[in-house]
């Protein structure tokens, strides 16, 4: 089957942090935003994809779709619910490529949506994340997510023969540029700056990881249209192509071999720059998993981005910086822009697209032209890499 071009033509974003409205009212004002931005009639739009992890949990609401397409006045068409965990609108965001670049519709909405866990206890809302992982294997052992990415980062640290204090400091690093980043961005979740010390001297949740090494239960929303390239050109003047994309799963945290080099993120991303005819050199810029500081330095060497063993030195070189050798997390990242878990996926899209537009404010990148999105779902259960170009 030959497949056409695809681009994106509107996207947008809710503010993200602590909101008072359902997910279904968040959907609405990103995803009526990002048809307005595109120029298209909403009578056009063919299909809705949605991507969504806790509602049924933390609004007592499945098949969401059927009332997101509802709420915004596409009656009756398609609309589908993705769910991956932190990568669920990311998986609908490939899924509506693919209806796209097949021909099967011109014109389709992919959203993600999370009134995440603001508005619950901690405990809570660690329970909820706890759930994506294998209840067989890893629930039942009390592991949650700051324990694993914990241990990702002392195994990181022994395998590369690095000090504590010389690991601890590069996580650190992570921490200090994004929130950089994120005080940056008016719709990041945590908008203020922070020191390295900031980070080293806040409480300790998971050994080596600190408060400051964790990203924030978030509440948001953010959707993107996607059309044909011959419609985007009809539609705007910069039009941004899907170039590529890639997908793969894993099984439980115990099958996997090396978690400071998760394996699916690897084919994942080869499948990506494989269609995209690119090689990791030739991205310029990345929007990545930090869901804790470890989780960054993992997910950059697993892509290719920097040399294994090398990401730590990167980031405290400031070669990840906004005007470094490879912006990552432009946004301010999960770990300061925030992370509603059906959004992120098409949050972190939003981000790129907005660079290679030239749209993003104070954080602009000079001369991008070719963009990743890396998101990660469980226990590097769900992984999805999305390349995009001008």
């Amino acid at each position: 089957m030959s497949i056409r071009d695809v681009a994106i033509v509107g996207t947008s974003m809710t503010k993200f942090g602590r909101s008072n409205k359902t997910e279904l009212e968040m959907f609405a004002e990103a995803a009526l935003d990002s048809i307005y931005n595109s120029d298209i009639e909403p009578k056009n739009i063919e299909e809705l994809y949605l991507g969504n992890c806790a509602g049924a949990i933390n609004e007592g609401q499945v098949n969401m779709c059927a009332h997101a397409a509802e709420e915004i006045g596409l009656h009756q068409i398609p609309s589908t619910t993705f769910e991956g965990a932190c990568a669920s609108s990311a998986v609908a965001f490939i899924h509506a490529y693919r209806e796209v670049a097949a021909g099967y519709n011109d014109t389709v909405l992919v959203a993600g949506t999370e009134r995440n866990m603001t508005l619950r206890p901690t405990g809570w809302a660690t329970r909820v994340f706890q759930c994506s992982a294998d209840q067989r294997y890893t629930q039942f052992t009390g592991l949650t997510f700051p324990g694993i990415f914990a241990m990702a980062a002392n195994r990181y640290m022994k395998k590369y023969d690095i000090s504590k204090e010389a690991g601890e400091e590069a996580l650190a690093c992570v921490s200090v540029k994004n929130h950089h980043n994120g005080a940056l961005n008016p719709k990041a979740h945590l908008q203020k700056e922070i020191t390295i010390d900031t980070v080293l001297q806040s409480p300790k949740v998971a050994d080596p990881l600190k408060l400051y090494d964790c990203c924030p239960f978030s509440d948001g929303a953010a959707a993107l249209v996607l059309t044909s390239a011959e419609k985007a050109k009809k539609l705007t003047d910069t039009p941004i192509y899907v170039a590529g994309v890639g997908q793969s799963s894993q099984g439980s945290l115990c099958t996997q071999s090396d978690i400071t080099y998760p394996i699916g993120r690897a084919v994942s991303s080869k499948k990506a720059y494989k269609q995209a005819k690119i090689e990791p050199k030739d991205i310029d810029i990345a929007e990545v998993h930090d869901c804790f500081t470890s989780a960054e330095i993992i997910a950059i060497e697993a892509l290719g981005l920097f040399e294994r063993g090398h990401g730590w030195k990167a980031e405290k070189e400031g070669e990840t910086a906004v005007d470094g050798k490879l912006p990552i997390n432009t946004s301010g990242g999960l770990k300061a822009k925030g992370h509603p878990i059906g959004a992120t996926g098409c949050a972190q899209i939003h981000e790129i697209v907005e660079q290679l537009r030239g749209d993003a404010g104070k954080r602009q990148v000079n001369k991008v032209e070719v963009g990743l999105a890396d998101n990660m779902g469980g226990e590097f259960g769900t992984i999805t890499t999305i390349i995009l170009r001008r």
